[in-house]
């Protein structure tokens, strides 16, 4: 027994598998250890996030070597067992194997970064991590209405980018176009109606307009693409109910509903101050309901 004992406690296979498990573990410590100086002295999220990354990265490139170096006697005896394993296992993990495939395709072809708002396999969110099976999320919309945080962290499978459209808001055009519709009464003026929604949208999405422009020419420049007009734009359809001013703009997609919100609030204002020149249109009907005669009939017949 203690021969027995002996005989694998020097065995040299015994050896390497001790050397090769006490320099992964070093390497775990150290990537940890860097991570945790990292995030104490670097300030900026992004840059903090893309360099904690880079230590992972690199620890995991040199677990592999180190495995390779020091298992290298072993690995010419392995080969026809793994030929004849591949095929078995290419199957049991084709849905790993894609994963993997689609994070080096977002980390190669730009699919997304983190920070940016997308929708993929089904899900809509802002990217918070991208790991080498999954992309987490967080999860926007749902039961929540415009575009807002619903509190739930979702993970989707980095195969997704092979299967459906991904969906990047805010990729090299970090802006939207967005719509709203004032329907007016008819007989008011239109004229003075138009000027006030292009004062309003100058004030609340001006602002915008100048970084629109600059980032929509990026665009034109990298890709086969019309020069679209960025600046608010007010256009006038009219129907045997009212008028409808539909106002076009274009607004940081972080910013959508707060913006929509400052644009009513100041229209409504501009509306109320023109003492009934301009006055928003309804569809509510007031209807008279006929009278009614009511008889009553006593069908006791005890005297």
């Amino acid at each position: 027994m203690e021969e027995s004992i002996r005989q694998w406690l020097f065995d040299p296979t015994v050896g390497k598998m001790v050397g090769a498990a006490v320099g992964i573990l070093a390497l775990y410590l150290a990537a940890r250890v860097l991570r945790r100086i990292v995030g104490g002295r670097i300030k900026d999220n992004e840059v903090r996030y893309r360099v904690r990354k880079a230590i992972s990265f690199a620890a995991y490139v040199a677990g592999v070597f180190l495995l390779a170096a020091i298992l290298s006697d072993q690995l010419g005896s392995l080969t026809v067992a793994l030929g004849v394993a591949g095929a078995g296992i290419a199957f049991a993990l084709q849905e790993v194997i894609a994963s993997v495939a689609g994070w080096v395709a977002v980390s190669f072809a730009r699919f997304y970064k983190t920070g940016d708002r997308v929708q993929l396999g089904g899900i809509k969110g802002d990217v918070i991590d991208i790991g080498v099976l999954r992309t987490t999320l967080m999860e926007c919309g749902a039961w929540v209405n415009g575009d807002l945080y619903n509190g739930r962290i979702v993970r989707v499978a980095n195969s997704f980018v092979f299967k459906e459209p991904v969906v990047n808001y805010s990729a090299d055009f970090p802006f939207l176009w967005d719509e709203i519709v004032v329907p007016i009464r008819h007989g008011c003026d239109a004229q003075l109606t138009r000027q006030l929604i292009t004062r309003v949208a100058g004030q609340v999405v001006g602002e915008y307009t100048k970084g629109a422009a600059a980032s929509w020419g990026q665009v034109v420049r990298s890709y086969r693409i019309e020069d679209a007009r960025v600046e608010p734009t007010v256009t006038l359809t009219a129907d045997e109910n009212w008028l409808s001013f539909t106002l076009r703009y274009v607004v940081d997609y972080r910013s959508r509903r707060s913006t929509k919100d400052a644009l009513w609030s100041r229209i409504l204002a501009e509306i109320d101050a023109t003492s009934g020149k301009v006055v928003i249109a309804s569809t509510a009907f007031v209807v008279e309901a006929p009278g009614l005669k009511v008889r009553l009939i006593n069908d006791d017949k005890t005297p």
